[in-house]
Order: C-alpha cells, then structure tokens, then sequence
C-alpha cells in the first residue's frame, strides 16, 4: 500500500524524511505529491529527480513516486499544467474543488487522480463519475480530516465523504485513499488508516484497495512511458513463433 505525501517546500518534512517513516509503518511505497518534493538542490531535470527516487528507494526499501499535484485557478491554466508535467512526473494530480475543475480533471485522461473534490464550493455528482469512470481518472478520498479535524468541521468532512462514497461505488469509478499527510508526523500506518475508516461506516477492502491504488497507478504510468509500450495490449518486443 501507498500514501500520497507533501514533502517540503509545500510540507513540513523532506521527501527522505517521509520515505523513512513510511518504511518503518509498513508503507510499499510513498508518492511525493510536491512538485520540487524530489528536486535535488541546484537541480530540477526529470533526471535528476529519478536519482533521487532511486536514491530514497535504496536507503529506505521503499518505492518513492515522482508526482506533481496541480493547484490551478480554473480550467484553462489547469490544462496548460497538466501538458506541461504529463510527459516528466509519473502521476498527476489535480485539485479540485469547483464545479468547473472537477469537471476538467475527470474529463481529462492525462490526470491521474481528481484530489479533494469536494473542498471549496465544489460537488461531486453522477455525471463526473460516469466521467472518471470513463476517463480512468481516479478520485481521492481525503481522510485528513478523521485524523485532524474537529468539531462541526469534522462532521461535515465525514458528510462529504459518505455522499463521494456512494456515487463513486454506485458508478464504479476508481478510487484512491489518502490521509494527506504534510508531515512525517501525520503519517498513519496502513493499519492505522484502515481502522480509523471501518470506525466511520468505510470497508476495510475498500479502503485498502484504494491505498493500493497508488501503487498501481505508478506501475501503469512507468510502464506506458517505457520503450517497449504502443498502446493498452499492443508493445514492442521479440516472441517466439509456433514450432
């Protein structure tokens, strides 16, 4: 299983520092959803962040992810975002939160995950899942606020959750779970996660099966961009004939 970090600048812990917390919890692999979380100082080439993936990986055992999460305006600046970080960072994520961003990320196959639909003024209905469905855009469920909210924000977070829940089941679009963490301090063990989510009315496998998400999310993006892929069952390579 996978948890999608931010990493300094935009978090409070380093990249390395999330890595090694994820390591000790149990973690397959981290995604550093920050986009100069991997950047090595005095460099930012898609280079050289895939050195010091390889890097974290090595000292952590752990699968460290190049990502990038876009925070736009509107739709328009959101596109030009996501052309220009598609073809450098493993997985793309674009925030939402309005009716028009969530609308252009589910509608969009260069995004990989829609991030916190339902902050903001921002809905979640039948169309933009049939959309994610479609598009295989997968949607987050922000469990943050179980671990850090309180009160009548708590509640409402819980609400939102439940209703994204239903729409996104009923329509069998894809999911991914998050607890948004942006410290290594506010990283939850899987388990932890799990059994936080089961104590508010989530499936235990469901909530799993969208921590692995992630996971699976990378291992398609880097097969894609490897040599070998043309396109979904077609690739290069050499096969043996009949005898």
């Amino acid at each position: 299983m996978y948890e999608a970090v931010h990493a300094r600048p935009d978090g409070d812990a380093t990249a390395a520092r999330h890595a090694a917390t994820a390591a000790r919890y149990g973690y397959d692999g981290v995604v550093v959803r920050t986009r100069e979380g991997l950047d090595p100082v005095g460099g930012n080439a898609a280079e050289d962040r895939s050195r010091e993936a390889a890097a974290l990986r090595e000292a952590n055992g752990v699968d460290v992810v190049d990502a990038v999460e876009i925070d736009a305006d509107d739709a328009t600046s959101a596109s030009g975002a996501v052309g220009n970080y598609r073809s450098s960072r493993t997985v793309v994520c674009l925030v939402g939160g309005d009716d028009g961003l969530n609308r252009f990320a589910v509608e969009e196959p260069r995004v990989d995950v829609l991030v916190r639909p339902m902050d903001g003024s921002g809905d979640f209905n039948h169309v933009l899942a049939k959309a994610a469905r479609d598009n295989d855009v997968h949607v987050e469920f922000d469990l943050g606020p179980l671990f850090r909210a309180t009160g009548g924000k708590r509640v409402r977070a819980l609400a939102d959750l439940r209703k994204l829940r239903e729409i996104v089941t009923y329509y069998d679009a894809p999911h991914v779970v998050s607890a948004n963490p942006r410290s290594h301090l506010e990283l939850r063990a899987p388990r932890e996660v799990v059994a936080a989510a089961e104590a508010v009315g989530f499936d235990p496998e469901w909530i799993e099966a969208g921590l692995r998400a992630w996971g699976e999310i990378a291992e398609r993006n880097r097969d894609r961009r490897s040599g070998a892929f043309i396109e979904p069952g077609v690739r290069l390579g050499r096969y043996e004939e009949d005898g």
